[in-house]
């Protein structure tokens, strides 16, 4: 199971992760909204721990953002004790559960493996932006109508662009989302993979390279996922 917690209070919130890496959960943190909201658009997350209080992106906003474009995770919401009128608000936003402020580890826990245990939906088989479609049961892509003959590399390194809906994504990332076995990034395997993958996808320019930071998908969305039917 692979958990993300978002807490702007940095150490409380490596303090709840590390309580669940104790107990045999993946647990990763994200310090505000915008970084959680980055972290889910490259999927694989089961459950969401969210603390509503945040600065900047507050969290019912970032539940809003979550449901509306179907990221396809659990979300459990940390509310504060003087909010109690407020929690149902939380259900009604789209989260599964909630649990309030202060809570102990072993409760926190319960309620993440249980959500961790409830199916989530499959993703939209058809990813589609400014042109772009990737098709991933059947591995086909293709730009405008045209069809792409991509490496299985180079397909699954433009999902995962694709998914991340204009956001950058890291080149540890796309290695970790990727790449069957550990790559480094010295290697220069995601430079030449993206280089032919850009070769391929050919003109205008799509995706653009963020210095010291990754990369991303740019151009005009398509209306996000959609599927065959």
């Amino acid at each position: 199971m692979r958990v993300l917690v978002v807490k702007d209070e940095e150490s409380l919130a490596e303090a709840i992760g590390a309580g669940l890496r104790r107990d045999a959960v993946t647990a990763e943190t994200a310090r505000d909204g915008r970084e959680a909201l980055a972290k889910l658009r490259l999927g694989g997350y089961d459950v969401l721990v969210l603390d509503r209080d945040l600065p900047g992106l507050h969290g019912d906003e970032v539940c809003r953002q979550v449901i509306g474009q179907r990221l396809l995770t659990r979300v459990l919401m940390l509310t504060s004790p003087g909010t109690v009128h407020h929690r149902p608000d939380a259900l009604g936003l789209g989260a599964d559960d909630y649990l309030t402020k202060p809570f102990t580890h072993e409760e926190l826990l319960a309620r993440v493996l249980a959500l961790g245990r409830r199916p989530r939906p499959a993703p939209a088989p058809v990813i589609a932006h400014a042109g772009v479609t990737v098709d991933t049961a059947r591995g086909l892509a293709a730009r405008d109508g045209r069809p792409l003959a991509l490496s299985h590399t180079e397909l699954g390194v433009l999902e995962v662009l694709l998914r991340a809906r204009g956001a950058v994504v890291s080149g540890d990332d796309l290695i970790e989302e990727v790449w069957e076995e550990h790559t480094s990034y010295r290697t220069n395997a995601v430079r030449v993979t993206l280089g032919t993958l850009r070769a391929k996808l050919g003109d205008p320019p799509l995706i653009e390279t963020v210095p010291g930071a990754g990369f991303r998908m740019t151009g005009g969305p398509d209306g996000g996922d959609g599927t065959d039917g």
